[in-house]
């Protein structure tokens, strides 16, 4: 089982829509039961809000159910809970280092589970706050294209592993190329 938590600010835009996006990603390729995928912030300004407006309207426009979310601050004693802990921007990821700061496990590995989204991807870019930009679609078809990129890494990781389904196929390439094919045949980026 792959267990991610995507992590913004405030919990309410970027994060909630990555848990989403993803969440829509691994059920379009029939493996929910594989992924456990949570969002979280790193301050505490949101706790107990639903998603933004804006974040919710642009996943219904793409036909993405919105996950049942209130925000809330991720734990210094969560680290282990996670294979991947994926920040949105360079000041998420300062803030996860702060929180996981005191963490053993952390300390023991150099904070290996932590990552930017668009890293995924190999950009070194910041998903931009469309709570600053207003501009949800940008941050939507980042957002996709890392959910996306995660989504093949670790699909590589799958057929790397020499997995196999019950008819000899290869269950990490036929993952992306089901997820791909249902992907551009049901939306629209923008």
């Amino acid at each position: 089982m792959y267990r991610i938590l995507f992590v913004c600010h405030g919990n309410i835009c970027r994060s909630t829509m990555a848990q989403s996006v993803m969440a829509h990603l691994v059920a379009e390729a029939g493996r929910e039961d594989e992924f456990r995928i949570d969002s979280a912030a790193t301050s505490r300004e949101e706790i107990g809000n639903p998603p933004h407006r804006g974040t919710v309207s642009r996943l219904q426009r793409a036909g993405i159910a919105v996950v049942p979310h209130r925000a809330r601050q991720v734990r210094g004693d969560e680290y282990g809970d996670w294979d991947y802990i994926v920040g949105m921007d360079s000041e998420n990821m300062r803030g996860l280092s702060r929180i996981f700061s005191s963490n053993a496990a952390c300390r023991a590995d150099g904070g290996a589970k932590l990552a930017k989204l668009l890293s995924f991807a190999g950009s070194s870019r910041d998903v931009a706050d469309p709570w600053y930009t207003g501009d949800f679609d940008a941050t939507y078809a980042d957002v996709v294209n890392g959910c996306t990129a995660l989504l093949e890494m670790l699909a590589e990781r799958l057929r790397g592993a020499g997995l196999r389904d019950a008819g000899g196929g290869d269950r990490g390439r036929d993952l992306v190329r089901k997820l791909w094919r249902r992907w551009c045949a049901n939306h629209v980026l923008f």
